[in-house]
């Protein structure tokens, strides 16, 4: 049985050409622009995958296409089948 306990995961994404050119754009402006593309991106895949309130996303990285975000093992399993993602790793402290 798997546990229904959150706990934090990265999520990274897959190649995006959009993501690409907004981070080429190092202005004041172009720097907003990155920021509020990748919230929104990632939180519509959150939104179009997960159960509503059955997560909390934490923080999207802005140096990598991805974010930080507490679920389950069985959303991260659910997260790793999705088209758009890359990876999806469970936040580990090493010794």
């Amino acid at each position: 049985m798997e546990s229904t306990e959150t706990e934090p995961y990265f999520v990274f994404m897959n190649h995006d050409p959009e993501y690409e050119r907004l981070r080429a754009d190092r202005t004041n402006r172009g720097v907003q622009e990155l920021d509020l593309y990748l919230s929104r991106k990632h939180d519509e895949l959150l939104a179009n995958t997960l159960e509503a309130g059955s997560y909390k996303k934490t923080l999207s990285f802005v140096i990598v296409d991805g974010f930080s975000v507490d679920i389950t093992e069985a959303q991260a399993n659910v997260l790793r089948s999705a088209k758009e993602v890359r990876i999806v790793e469970k936040n580990q402290e090493l010794a």
